[in-house]
């Protein structure tokens, strides 16, 4: 594997890093109120789609810009390193959009994707239930067969942007009978049907990101499944290796941590500042390295895909670094902050603009969301290293 970069994309990263560096800088979206922030994504998700970025490496015939991988992996690394938001955007451009490119039929491919890179609709994801999360094949919601037509019911939780989106891709069980890996189906489910009930719930950060949507007999069209009927649990397992296989938590990583270095360098304590203390330039230099390795297990991830490869526990391997690496770096970063870390943003004596604390409470989500750290160790083990299921 080479990673160094051509001419061309070294160009392209600049381009991306400009714009960016005009449209989110760290002050501005500190500054953000939650409404605002939502309102904010939507209308700079839409700038993005008139560049052509949001889905690069799509095929030209679907919306997309026929771009290289690499090219897509720049810009993904440029958006998370300045923690630019998409605006519920990333469930349609890194979830769904790859899984119908894959699995899709010509008329809903031509259907779905164009909208997608347009940046005109919100997609959430409707797999996690009150009693299925991690075992997500134990998923109770019924999907029953009417006619043209599929009724579904059933309960999905932790719904990220389910009470703003638009269309719904969804897990439900088609074959009540069947051993639990089969008889579920994947749906592509319009938000507006009747019988949809969504719900927004509080998390740690006071901001309702997520939330539990119901459906209380729902018509859905049965030109709607993705893939065949009673193998969603395969076709699911591409959009999941789509979702573990990003390269923004190490770049938002590298940001954080170059916030926390000229903090360190700025701040004195006993007369000579925080850089000199061997101790946290041993806690920042341990961050440095194991950013620089989440780097390159995610560039791995990217490579393979480029090669028409399929990672699955490379993507394990990618999900679980990454979101503990930003686990690790926040509870770094809040023994360098001290004291007034915790603080969050809006109050005056809050160390970056709460930027520090407020990443930490988020990165102890990442370890749960998309599997969690034991399900990736899992798959690591059983698909990687080939070990014996116990």
């Amino acid at each position: 594997m080479d990673f160094s970069f051509t001419t061309e994309e070294k160009d392209f990263r600049a381009q991306v890093r400009a714009f960016l560096d005009r449209e989110v800088s760290d002050e501005f979206l500190s500054d953000l109120e939650e409404q605002d922030e939502v309102d904010f994504s939507r209308e700079f998700t839409r700038k993005l789609a008139q560049k052509g970025w949001l889905a690069m490496a799509w095929p030209k015939e679907y919306g997309g810009g026929g771009a290289t991988t690499m090219e897509q992996l720049i810009f993904n690394e440029e958006m998370g390193y300045h923690h630019a938001p998409t605006g519920g955007h990333r469930q349609g451009i890194s979830l769904i959009g790859p899984c119908l490119i894959a699995h899709g039929t010509e008329e809903q491919k031509r259907k779905y994707l164009p909208p997608i890179t347009a940046g005109e609709v919100v997609w959430c994801q409707g797999f996690s239930e009150p009693n299925a999360g991690s075992d997500l094949a134990s998923l109770q919601c019924q999907a029953v067969e009417d006619g043209d037509d599929i009724v579904i019911t059933g309960q999905k939780v932790w719904t990220t942007n389910g009470h703003r989106a638009d269309w719904c891709h969804l897990l439900a069980r088609t074959d009540p009978n069947a051993p639990k890996h089969k008889g579920i189906s994947y749906f592509l489910v319009d938000m507006k049907s009747p019988g949809i009930t969504a719900r927004p719930l509080l998390n740690m950060l006071a901001s309702r990101d997520f939330g539990e949507v119901f459906f209380d007999e729902v018509r859905v069209p049965k030109g709607n499944i993705l893939g065949e009927k009673n193998r969603g649990w395969y076709v699911s397992q591409t959009t999941l290796n789509f979702e573990r296989s990003g390269i923004a938590w190490p770049a938002s990583a590298k940001r954080d941590l170059e916030l926390l270095i000229e903090y360190a360098k700025e701040t004195k304590k006993n007369g000579e500042s925080l850089a000199q203390d061997p101790l946290v330039r041993h806690k920042l230099t341990e961050m440095a390295v194991e950013i620089e390795v989440a780097r390159m297990i995610s560039y791995r991830v990217a490579w393979m895909q480029s090669r028409g490869q399929i990672p699955i526990y490379e993507a394990s391997m990618s999900e679980l670094f990454g979101s503990e690496l930003l686990k690790r770096l926040g509870d770094v970063g809040m023994q360098i902050l001290g004291l007034f870390g915790p603080l969050e943003r809006g109050s005056r004596w809050a160390p970056l603009r709460g930027r520090i604390a407020r990443d930490y409470q988020f990165s102890l989500g990442l370890t749960i969301a998309r599997g969690t750290s034991e399900i990736q160790k899992n798959i690591i083990a059983w698909r990687g290293l080939e070990l014996p299921r116990v």
